[in-house]
Protein backbone atom coordinates (compact mmCIF):
# COMPACT_ATOMS: atom_id res chain seq x y z
CA UNK A 1 0.00 0.00 0.00
CA UNK A 2 1.57 3.26 -1.11
CA UNK A 3 1.57 6.27 1.17
CA UNK A 4 0.38 9.70 0.05
CA UNK A 5 3.18 12.11 -0.70
CA UNK A 6 3.08 14.97 1.81
CA UNK A 7 3.21 18.61 0.76
CA UNK A 8 3.93 21.83 2.62
CA UNK A 9 0.23 22.67 2.28
CA UNK A 10 -0.65 19.41 4.07
CA UNK A 11 1.50 20.67 6.95
CA UNK A 12 -0.48 23.93 7.07
CA UNK A 13 1.59 26.31 4.92
CA UNK A 14 0.10 27.54 1.65
CA UNK A 15 2.81 29.02 -0.59
CA UNK A 16 0.26 29.94 -3.26
CA UNK A 17 -1.71 32.01 -0.73
CA UNK A 18 1.47 33.90 0.10
CA UNK A 19 2.01 34.67 -3.57
CA UNK A 20 -1.58 35.89 -3.90
CA UNK A 21 -1.03 38.18 -0.94
CA UNK A 22 2.05 39.74 -2.55
CA UNK A 23 0.03 40.43 -5.70
CA UNK A 24 -2.75 42.04 -3.62
CA UNK A 25 -0.48 44.35 -1.65
CA UNK A 26 1.83 45.42 -4.48
CA UNK A 27 -0.30 48.46 -5.49
CA UNK A 28 -0.75 49.43 -1.82
CA UNK A 29 3.00 49.42 -1.29
CA UNK A 30 3.56 51.39 -4.50
CA UNK A 31 1.58 54.32 -3.06
CA UNK A 32 4.20 54.74 -0.30
CA UNK A 33 7.17 54.96 -2.69
CA UNK A 34 9.77 57.70 -2.35
CA UNK A 35 12.38 58.63 -4.98
CA UNK A 36 15.10 57.06 -2.81
CA UNK A 37 13.59 53.55 -3.10
CA UNK A 38 15.70 51.52 -5.52
CA UNK A 39 13.59 48.37 -5.83
CA UNK A 40 10.05 47.22 -5.22
CA UNK A 41 8.92 44.45 -2.88
CA UNK A 42 9.92 40.89 -3.64
CA UNK A 43 13.68 41.08 -3.24
CA UNK A 44 15.68 39.64 -0.37
CA UNK A 45 16.28 43.10 1.07
CA UNK A 46 14.75 46.54 0.67
CA UNK A 47 16.98 49.05 -1.10
CA UNK A 48 16.99 52.71 -0.10
CA UNK A 49 19.61 55.32 -1.01
CA UNK A 50 20.07 58.38 1.17
CA UNK A 51 19.31 61.44 -0.98
CA UNK A 52 22.54 62.88 -2.36
CA UNK A 53 23.40 66.28 -0.94
CA UNK A 54 20.58 66.22 1.61
CA UNK A 55 22.74 65.61 4.69
CA UNK A 56 26.25 66.70 5.66
CA UNK A 57 26.45 64.46 8.75
CA UNK A 58 23.45 62.13 8.62
CA UNK A 59 22.50 60.20 11.76
CA UNK A 60 20.27 57.17 11.25
CA UNK A 61 17.55 56.69 13.88
CA UNK A 62 15.83 53.31 14.13
CA UNK A 63 12.78 52.05 15.96
CA UNK A 64 10.85 48.82 16.32
CA UNK A 65 7.59 47.99 18.07
CA UNK A 66 4.31 46.12 17.92
CA UNK A 67 0.76 46.97 18.95
CA UNK A 68 0.42 44.70 21.97
CA UNK A 69 -2.88 43.10 22.89
CA UNK A 70 -4.85 45.67 20.91
CA UNK A 71 -4.40 42.95 18.30
CA UNK A 72 -6.63 40.62 20.28
CA UNK A 73 -9.41 43.19 20.34
CA UNK A 74 -9.09 43.76 16.58
CA UNK A 75 -9.25 40.01 15.97
CA UNK A 76 -12.16 39.58 18.36
CA UNK A 77 -14.17 42.31 16.62
CA UNK A 78 -13.01 41.26 13.14
CA UNK A 79 -11.70 44.70 12.18
CA UNK A 80 -8.30 44.44 10.55
CA UNK A 81 -8.00 47.56 8.39
CA UNK A 82 -6.65 50.03 10.97
CA UNK A 83 -4.35 47.98 13.21
CA UNK A 84 -1.56 48.46 10.67
CA UNK A 85 -1.77 52.23 11.18
CA UNK A 86 -1.13 51.57 14.88
CA UNK A 87 1.93 49.52 13.99
CA UNK A 88 3.47 52.28 11.89
CA UNK A 89 2.58 54.97 14.42
CA UNK A 90 4.27 53.21 17.32
CA UNK A 91 7.53 53.13 15.38
CA UNK A 92 7.59 56.43 13.49
CA UNK A 93 6.45 58.46 16.50
CA UNK A 94 9.43 57.07 18.42
CA UNK A 95 11.80 58.05 15.61
CA UNK A 96 10.51 61.60 15.15
CA UNK A 97 11.11 62.53 18.79
CA UNK A 98 14.83 62.52 17.96
CA UNK A 99 14.11 65.01 15.19
CA UNK A 100 14.39 62.38 12.47
CA UNK A 101 12.36 62.08 9.29
CA UNK A 102 10.99 58.54 8.85
CA UNK A 103 12.53 57.19 5.64
CA UNK A 104 11.38 53.60 5.31
CA UNK A 105 9.42 50.92 7.10
CA UNK A 106 9.32 47.11 7.15
CA UNK A 107 6.71 44.85 8.70
CA UNK A 108 6.53 41.31 10.02
CA UNK A 109 3.16 39.48 9.87
CA UNK A 110 2.95 36.06 11.53
CA UNK A 111 -0.10 33.81 11.61
CA UNK A 112 -1.24 30.21 12.05
CA UNK A 113 -2.96 29.99 8.69
CA UNK A 114 -2.75 32.74 6.09
CA UNK A 115 -6.07 34.39 5.29
CA UNK A 116 -5.26 36.53 2.26
CA UNK A 117 -8.18 38.93 2.82
CA UNK A 118 -7.26 39.55 6.46
CA UNK A 119 -3.55 39.95 5.73
CA UNK A 120 -4.26 42.32 2.84
CA UNK A 121 -6.47 44.45 5.11
CA UNK A 122 -3.75 44.60 7.77
CA UNK A 123 -1.01 45.48 5.30
CA UNK A 124 -3.31 48.01 3.67
CA UNK A 125 -3.45 49.75 7.05
CA UNK A 126 0.33 49.62 7.27
CA UNK A 127 0.57 51.27 3.85
CA UNK A 128 -1.85 54.03 4.91
CA UNK A 129 0.21 54.61 8.05
CA UNK A 130 3.35 54.89 5.95
CA UNK A 131 1.63 57.44 3.71
CA UNK A 132 0.65 59.49 6.77
CA UNK A 133 4.25 59.40 8.00
CA UNK A 134 5.88 59.95 4.60
CA UNK A 135 7.82 56.69 4.93
CA UNK A 136 8.30 54.16 2.14
CA UNK A 137 7.13 50.61 2.81
CA UNK A 138 10.08 48.81 1.23
CA UNK A 139 9.63 45.25 2.46
CA UNK A 140 8.33 42.83 5.02
CA UNK A 141 7.86 39.21 5.92
CA UNK A 142 4.77 37.01 6.08
CA UNK A 143 5.24 33.91 8.22
CA UNK A 144 2.64 31.13 8.24
CA UNK A 145 3.33 28.99 11.30
CA UNK A 146 0.73 26.31 12.07
CA UNK A 147 0.74 25.12 15.70
CA UNK A 148 2.49 28.35 16.76
CA UNK A 149 -0.64 30.50 16.40
CA UNK A 150 -4.29 29.44 16.57
CA UNK A 151 -6.39 29.73 13.41
CA UNK A 152 -7.59 33.33 13.10
CA UNK A 153 -4.74 34.75 15.17
CA UNK A 154 -1.87 36.85 13.87
CA UNK A 155 0.93 38.95 15.31
CA UNK A 156 2.64 42.08 14.03
CA UNK A 157 5.97 43.81 14.40
CA UNK A 158 7.31 46.88 12.64
CA UNK A 159 10.72 48.36 11.94
CA UNK A 160 11.44 51.96 10.93
CA UNK A 161 14.59 53.85 9.97
CA UNK A 162 14.81 57.63 9.85
CA UNK A 163 17.56 60.21 9.38
CA UNK A 164 18.44 63.56 10.87
CA UNK A 165 21.33 65.99 10.48
CA UNK A 166 23.64 65.53 13.47
CA UNK A 167 23.40 69.24 14.32
CA UNK A 168 19.57 68.99 14.37
CA UNK A 169 19.25 66.02 16.71
CA UNK A 170 16.63 66.58 19.41
CA UNK A 171 18.07 65.09 22.59
CA UNK A 172 16.80 67.22 25.48
CA UNK A 173 20.23 68.47 26.54
CA UNK A 174 19.22 72.10 26.13
CA UNK A 175 16.12 71.87 28.32
CA UNK A 176 16.27 74.35 31.21
CA UNK A 177 14.12 75.61 34.06
CA UNK A 178 11.44 77.97 32.81
CA UNK A 179 10.90 76.19 29.48
CA UNK A 180 7.34 75.53 28.33
CA UNK A 181 5.87 72.04 28.15
CA UNK A 182 3.34 71.55 25.35
CA UNK A 183 0.94 68.63 25.00
CA UNK A 184 -0.48 67.27 21.74
CA UNK A 185 -3.82 65.48 21.88
CA UNK A 186 -4.00 61.72 21.39
CA UNK A 187 -6.73 59.98 19.39
CA UNK A 188 -7.48 57.66 22.32
CA UNK A 189 -5.48 55.00 24.17
CA UNK A 190 -3.35 54.54 21.03
CA UNK A 191 -1.70 51.10 21.44
CA UNK A 192 -0.96 50.88 25.14
CA UNK A 193 -2.72 49.46 28.17
CA UNK A 194 -4.91 47.03 26.24
CA UNK A 195 -4.47 44.15 28.65
CA UNK A 196 -6.21 46.36 31.22
CA UNK A 197 -8.60 47.81 28.63
CA UNK A 198 -9.81 44.34 27.63
CA UNK A 199 -10.42 43.52 31.29
CA UNK A 200 -12.46 46.73 31.69
CA UNK A 201 -14.39 45.84 28.54
CA UNK A 202 -15.21 42.44 30.02
CA UNK A 203 -16.51 44.16 33.18
CA UNK A 204 -18.60 46.52 31.06
CA UNK A 205 -20.10 43.60 29.15
CA UNK A 206 -20.98 41.86 32.41
CA UNK A 207 -22.61 45.04 33.72
CA UNK A 208 -24.51 45.57 30.45
CA UNK A 209 -26.07 42.08 30.77
CA UNK A 210 -26.27 41.28 27.10
CA UNK A 211 -26.14 44.79 25.67
CA UNK A 212 -23.07 46.09 23.88
CA UNK A 213 -21.13 48.64 25.98
CA UNK A 214 -21.01 52.13 24.49
CA UNK A 215 -18.96 55.26 25.07
CA UNK A 216 -21.09 58.35 24.50
CA UNK A 217 -23.37 56.40 22.16
CA UNK A 218 -20.61 54.77 20.10
CA UNK A 219 -19.86 51.04 20.51
CA UNK A 220 -16.94 50.73 22.94
CA UNK A 221 -14.99 48.39 20.64
CA UNK A 222 -15.13 50.97 17.83
CA UNK A 223 -13.84 53.75 20.11
CA UNK A 224 -11.10 51.52 21.51
CA UNK A 225 -9.89 50.56 18.04
CA UNK A 226 -9.38 54.17 16.94
CA UNK A 227 -5.87 54.08 15.43
CA UNK A 228 -2.85 55.75 16.99
CA UNK A 229 -2.26 59.30 15.80
CA UNK A 230 0.84 59.80 13.65
CA UNK A 231 2.60 63.07 14.51
CA UNK A 232 5.52 62.91 12.09
CA UNK A 233 4.63 65.46 9.42
CA UNK A 234 3.34 68.18 11.79
CA UNK A 235 6.39 67.86 14.04
CA UNK A 236 8.85 67.98 11.17
CA UNK A 237 7.07 71.08 9.90
CA UNK A 238 7.14 72.65 13.38
CA UNK A 239 10.89 72.03 13.63
CA UNK A 240 11.34 74.33 10.64
CA UNK A 241 9.61 77.16 12.54
CA UNK A 242 10.79 76.88 16.14
CA UNK A 243 13.53 75.11 18.08
CA UNK A 244 12.15 72.05 19.84
CA UNK A 245 14.40 71.21 22.77
CA UNK A 246 12.90 67.84 23.64
CA UNK A 247 10.09 65.48 22.68
CA UNK A 248 8.49 62.48 24.36
CA UNK A 249 6.16 59.98 22.72
CA UNK A 250 3.62 59.09 25.41
CA UNK A 251 3.21 55.32 25.23
CA UNK A 252 3.07 52.62 27.91
CA UNK A 253 3.83 54.23 31.25
CA UNK A 254 2.00 57.42 30.32
CA UNK A 255 3.34 60.89 30.99
CA UNK A 256 4.69 59.70 34.33
CA UNK A 257 7.22 57.28 32.83
CA UNK A 258 7.88 58.72 29.37
CA UNK A 259 8.31 62.46 29.85
CA UNK A 260 11.37 62.06 32.16
CA UNK A 261 13.19 60.17 29.39
CA UNK A 262 13.94 63.47 27.63
CA UNK A 263 14.86 65.53 30.72
CA UNK A 264 18.33 66.39 32.02
CA UNK A 265 18.94 65.24 35.59
CA UNK A 266 18.87 68.81 36.95
CA UNK A 267 15.22 69.58 36.15
CA UNK A 268 11.74 68.12 36.46
CA UNK A 269 8.44 68.74 34.68
CA UNK A 270 5.48 70.32 36.44
CA UNK A 271 2.29 69.20 34.73
CA UNK A 272 -0.91 71.18 35.23
CA UNK A 273 -3.64 68.56 35.57
CA UNK A 274 -6.28 71.22 34.92
CA UNK A 275 -4.83 72.21 31.55
CA UNK A 276 -6.71 69.55 29.59
CA UNK A 277 -9.66 67.16 29.63
CA UNK A 278 -8.54 63.55 29.18
CA UNK A 279 -11.59 62.68 27.06
CA UNK A 280 -14.62 60.35 27.24
CA UNK A 281 -12.78 57.10 26.59
CA UNK A 282 -10.45 57.64 29.55
CA UNK A 283 -13.31 58.80 31.77
CA UNK A 284 -15.15 55.60 30.84
CA UNK A 285 -12.13 53.40 31.55
CA UNK A 286 -11.51 55.04 34.93
CA UNK A 287 -15.17 54.83 36.00
CA UNK A 288 -15.91 51.34 34.69
CA UNK A 289 -12.68 49.83 35.99
CA UNK A 290 -12.54 51.96 39.14
CA UNK A 291 -8.98 52.84 38.17
CA UNK A 292 -7.20 55.34 40.42
CA UNK A 293 -5.79 58.55 38.91
CA UNK A 294 -2.17 57.56 39.51
CA UNK A 295 -2.75 54.18 37.87
CA UNK A 296 -4.41 55.85 34.89
CA UNK A 297 -1.42 58.18 34.46
CA UNK A 298 1.09 55.31 34.64
CA UNK A 299 -0.84 53.09 32.21
CA UNK A 300 -2.46 55.33 29.59
CA UNK A 301 -1.63 58.53 27.73
CA UNK A 302 -4.83 60.06 29.21
CA UNK A 303 -5.38 62.20 26.13
CA UNK A 304 -1.77 63.37 25.64
CA UNK A 305 -0.04 61.53 22.81
CA UNK A 306 3.10 63.65 22.46
CA UNK A 307 4.90 66.18 24.67
CA UNK A 308 7.25 68.93 23.50
CA UNK A 309 9.55 71.33 25.33
CA UNK A 310 10.30 74.74 23.86
CA UNK A 311 11.65 77.99 25.25
CA UNK A 312 8.97 80.22 26.80
CA UNK A 313 9.60 82.77 24.05
CA UNK A 314 8.66 80.16 21.41
CA UNK A 315 5.59 78.72 23.15
CA UNK A 316 2.91 80.92 21.59
CA UNK A 317 4.39 80.55 18.10
CA UNK A 318 4.63 76.77 18.50
CA UNK A 319 1.00 76.50 19.62
CA UNK A 320 -0.21 78.65 16.72
CA UNK A 321 1.80 76.58 14.24
CA UNK A 322 0.50 73.29 15.62
CA UNK A 323 -3.08 74.52 15.33
CA UNK A 324 -2.42 75.55 11.75
CA UNK A 325 -0.96 72.07 11.09
CA UNK A 326 -4.13 70.39 12.34
CA UNK A 327 -3.02 69.41 15.83
CA UNK A 328 -4.88 70.13 19.07
CA UNK A 329 -2.16 71.41 21.40
CA UNK A 330 -1.98 73.37 24.64
CA UNK A 331 0.39 74.57 27.37
CA UNK A 332 0.70 71.46 29.51
CA UNK A 333 3.11 72.77 32.15
CA UNK A 334 6.62 74.02 32.72
CA UNK A 335 10.15 72.87 33.45
CA UNK A 336 11.43 73.63 36.97
CA UNK A 337 14.65 72.92 38.88
CA UNK A 338 14.76 69.51 40.54
CA UNK A 339 16.05 65.98 40.34
CA UNK A 340 14.13 64.70 37.32
CA UNK A 341 10.69 63.16 37.12
CA UNK A 342 7.17 64.56 36.80
CA UNK A 343 5.09 66.39 39.35
CA UNK A 344 1.36 66.89 38.85
CA UNK A 345 0.15 70.25 40.15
Amino acid sequence: MSRKSLTYKDAGVDIDAGNRLVDRIRPLVARTARPEVLAGIGGFGGLFALPEGRYREPVLVSGTDGVGTKLKLAQQVGRHDTIGIDLVAMCVNDVVVQGAEALFFLDYFACGRLDVDVAAAVIGGIARGCEQAGAALIGGETAEMPDMYAIGEYDLAGFCVGAVERSELVDGRGIAAGDAVIGLASSGPHSNGYSLIRRVLELAEEQARGSSPAIEGTPAEEVLLEPTRIYVKPLLALMREVTIKGMAHITGGGITENLPRMLPASVHAQIDVNSWQQGPVFDWLAATGRIAADEMRRTFNCGVGMVLVVSPADAARALAALERLGERAWRLGRIAPGAGGVRYV
